[in-house]
């Protein structure tokens, strides 16, 4: 009798912790809403391809697609139409998305440079050397806006300058190499390429202490999608961690691989450390939002109606 008791009492037990790991197992497999990012030929891309090549999205239970443009323009279409839940991509941006009716968010800071590089023919060495010169920029984005910057702290204004509207990344670097252009303003590593090939490196935005650069969200993937956003982050920065101590020849190829990355970037590449995720700037904002202003591009704008404090925010 006594013998039957703790079989059926280890029967039930067993049963039990069965029941409990099923249950356990089944929350782990539950997946999270999948994400679709767009990224930009640029050194913010790299820590979201290593996320995606090494693991760490799946590690965090959350699908992500990658998506690439060559520019801000096609970029930017795509958020508005839906087939976008994020971008990498910049404060002006998110102005302009949102005086015009699209409801979208910066959630953090990105760590590209961009960079104002010249022709290694026009002469030019300086800023001040640009006076009556071509620059290639993309139109409203934060291309034109470090273009601006740089002319301001250099005691120029834009009608000083003749400024060549080319959107596409990779066509305004191809340009500017085949000497139809004095100087264009690019992101890296493209500006390291330019060099690599002759041009010469003037100023860029880090110099200057402009990091209007972000990545954002629509809000209705921060409202719908909030915890594979912060999955995301955590794979964002395995990925930084990753890449601030990994040698260089370790993922190298990778990167050249997946990223789109013109050819001579593999040896002209070097990344400067990247930051965890956290929140744009104050003072980053401020300057976005004053230089749309004082373009008449764009009304005021607060902090808090541009970013959103979902990284810090409690689940």
């Amino acid at each position: 009798m006594m013998k039957r008791f703790f079989a059926a009492t280890l029967i039930f037990t067993l049963l039990l912790i069965a029941g409990c790991g099923t249950a356990s197992e089944e929350k782990k497999a539950e997946r999270l809403p999948k994400l679709t990012i767009g990224l930009m030929p640029d050194t913010d891309s790299i820590p979201f391809i290593i996320a995606a090549e090494r693991g760490y999205f799946a590690e965090e239970g959350v699908e992500v697609e990658l998506v690439p443009f060559k520019s801000a323009m096609e970029r930017d279409a795509a958020l508005q139409s839906g087939n976008l839940d994020g971008a990498i991509s910049d404060l002006l941006a998110v102005i302009f998305a949102r005086s015009g009716g699209f409801a979208l968010h910066a959630t953090s800071y990105t760590d590209g440079n961009y960079n104002l590089v010249a022709g290694g023919n026009t002469g030019i060495s300086t800023a001040p050397d640009l006076h009556g010169k071509e620059i290639a920029i993309s139109r409203n984005t934060i291309i034109e806006y470090v273009t601006d910057e740089i002319l301001a702290v250099n005691g120029l204004n834009e009608r000083e300058v003749s400024k060549v509207v080319i959107p596409q990344i990779p066509v305004r670097l191809e340009m500017l190499q085949s000497g139809n252009l004095a100087a264009a303003v690019l992101p890296e590593p493209m500006a390291s390429v330019a060099v690599a090939s002759g041009s010469r490196y003037v100023t860029g935005s880090g110099e200057l202490g402009i990091n209007p650069g972000v990545i954002v969200f629509a809000d209705s993937a921060i409202n719908e999608k909030a915890d594979s956003i912060r999955a995301m982050y955590r794979a964002y920065n395995k990925s930084v961690e990753y890449l601030n101590h990994a040698p260089r020849a370790e993922y190298i190829d990778l990167v050249m691989e997946k990223s789109g990355f013109p050819a001579p970037a593999r040896d002209a590449l070097e990344l400067k450390p990247y930051r965890p995720a956290g929140l744009p700037a104050e003072k980053d904002v401020e300057e976005a939002v004053h230089w749309v202003k004082s373009k008449e591009l764009a009304g005021d704008y607060r902090y808090d109606d541009l970013v959103s404090k979902l990284l810090v925010e409690e689940k």
